[in-house]
């Protein structure tokens, strides 16, 4: 009977993460800004990407939920030079053990002109060549390495998950007309 709460339990969150995000631009601008001070805060070194990338994505707001197959959703917003051009979603689909529902921020960081160009071009995804680094869990260099023109970084908002998967992610851009 336990295992079947935690089962519901598990598939509400997942159901929520995915379905759940929010929709509205200026929330997630204004979310995106406080992910980018909340990345600052816990990091100061950051502010280089910030300052060195062509474009980076802030995705304020990650949902993920997972009982073997783990699914994760979020809607961020991207800045080309540091001016916001558009809106961004993120899927991500993956397959492993793992059990749990945990939200994060994500941020991409876009160094090249052909990160940029596949990104905004709705061309970008990532599966297992790419890593994401937790910034509150850095060594204390903090010296990350772009990957084919990309760094990801993630921040854990709360809950609890425990997961040795893999998988991918795929993003969808919409400029501002």
């Amino acid at each position: 009977m336990k295992t079947k709460n935690i089962l519901m339990v598990m598939m509400l969150f997942l159901s929520v993460s995915l379905f759940a995000q929010a929709v509205d631009d200026k929330k997630v601008v204004a979310d995106a800004e406080n992910a980018k001070a909340a990345f600052l805060e816990v990091n100061p070194k950051l502010q280089r990407y910030f300052d060195d990338a062509k474009a980076y994505v802030i995705f304020p707001n990650v949902g993920k939920g997972a009982v073997i197959i783990g699914a994760a959703s979020g809607n961020g917003a991207v800045y080309k030079q540091g001016e916001l051009v558009g809106m961004a979603s993120m899927k991500q689909l993956d397959v492993g053990a793992q059990i749990g529902g945990k939200a994060f921020r994500e941020i991409i960081f876009l160094k090249t002109d052909k990160a940029v160009e596949d990104f905004m071009s709705n061309k970008f995804r990532f599966g297992s060549n790419l890593s994401a680094i937790a910034v509150n869990q850095s060594p204390p260099s903090f010296d990350v390495t772009y990957t084919d023109g990309v760094a990801v970084f993630t921040l854990p908002k709360e809950g609890l998950m425990a997961e040795v998967s893999v998988g991918g992610q795929k993003f969808e851009f919409r400029p501002f007309d």
